[in-house]
């Protein structure tokens, strides 16, 4: 059906769009223009509505239950099938960042994989997540449990590289 597959187009488009216009508020912000920086970050605001939106009428989100199976098999699908393949092409190119980037994030959707899993085993049991904090490598995106005191263990980065998840 040609409105299925628009919705699905256009959720994609709207998530890609949030992304960039974040992207682009970084750099903004670091080359010293706040308020274009916080024009991005309002485009990218809006540009969440519309996903949401689009994604609510595709009966995307389901219960919790339902939801954690889904991302774990998404990110199970990411690690095992999409990222090596990526990484075997940008290896092949020569391509070293991309390389990088592919191993980084290949690495990391399987640590998601896992918590997720974890998670689905608790809420199974009718309990939430033991309560604490959750930071994010600001590198590669390793999520971890706690303050980090070391390295991040996929890239190596600083400790001082991991943000707390709010």
């Amino acid at each position: 059906m040609a409105t299925e597959k628009n919705l699905k187009e256009a959720f994609a488009g709207e998530s890609q769009a949030n992304r960039m216009y974040l992207a682009f508020a970084q750099k903004a912000e670091s080359d010293g223009f706040p308020q274009i920086a916080k024009l991005f970050r309002a485009a990218a605001t809006a540009e969440t509505v519309h996903a949401h939106a689009h994604f609510h009428v595709m009966g995307g989100t389901k219960d919790t239950a339902g939801n954690l199976q889904a991302a774990i098999n998404g990110e199970g699908y990411e690690f095992e099938k999409m990222y090596p393949a990526f990484l075997s092409e940008a290896e092949r190119e020569k391509n070293a960042a991309a390389t990088v980037s592919f191993r980084n994030a290949m690495a990391v959707e399987k640590i998601h994989r896992d918590l997720y899993s974890e998670a689905l085993e608790t809420l199974k049991k009718g309990k939430d997540l033991p309560g604490q904090d959750i930071y994010v490598c600001e590198v590669c995106g390793n999520t971890v449990y706690g303050n980090p005191k070391d390295k991040c263990t996929v890239c190596g980065a600083q400790y001082t590289k991991f943000t707390k998840v709010q």
